[in-house]
């Protein structure tokens, strides 16, 4: 929703100003989609990722096997004993939902391997775009890979510390 308004309000101000600002629209993903270093990238992140399933996948075949025997063998345990193999399989499965968003949640290994496998690319791309702009005197550029958003906007534009010295804010 903040991503709309922002957008309304930009090409608002966009259409205001339309004489003097020029802007262009990208497409990041059909970018990205054609540099082989970003699919060398997300296939090594692939590979990465399916390791860490099959991982998480045995230690959870062998978990249903511990829950399978324990029911299986719980009528002739006596209460301690029935106690102890409940803690152990609590603590197995706490282990593995530990695991799985230490690999998998959110700024988990496998944000932090993306990060350092793809951001260098995309960096590579805002580069790109950036020098682009600057060179063709491109005030906005927008993109419409996932929605309308803003990759770069000429500073000079921003208007923010003029906002703020209407609020009295310093």
């Amino acid at each position: 929703m903040k991503k709309i308004l922002f957008v309304a309000f930009a090409l608002f101000f966009a259409a205001a100003g339309a004489v003097a600002q020029r802007y262009a629209i990208i497409d990041t993903r059909y970018i990205l989609d054609k540099m082989p270093e970003y699919a060398a990238a997300q296939k090594q992140l692939d590979g990465v990722a399916a390791g860490w399933q099959k991982e998480i996948d045995t230690r959870q075949s062998a978990l249903d096997k511990m829950y399978k025997d324990y029911e299986a063998e719980q009528v002739m345990l006596s209460e301690d004993l029935r106690k102890k193999r409940e803690d152990q399989l609590f603590m197995k499965e706490k282990e593995l939902r530990d695991l799985q968003r230490q690999r998998f949640g959110f700024e988990g290994d496998l944000f932090k391997k993306r990060q350092e496998l793809v951001k260098p690319v995309q960096d590579k791309v805002y580069n790109a775009v950036q020098k682009l702009a600057t060179q063709r005197g491109y005030d906005f550029v927008l993109d419409k890979s996932e929605g309308i958003t803003i990759i770069f906007a000429d500073p000079k534009l921003d208007k923010s510390d003029d906002v703020l010295k209407e609020l009295g804010v310093k």
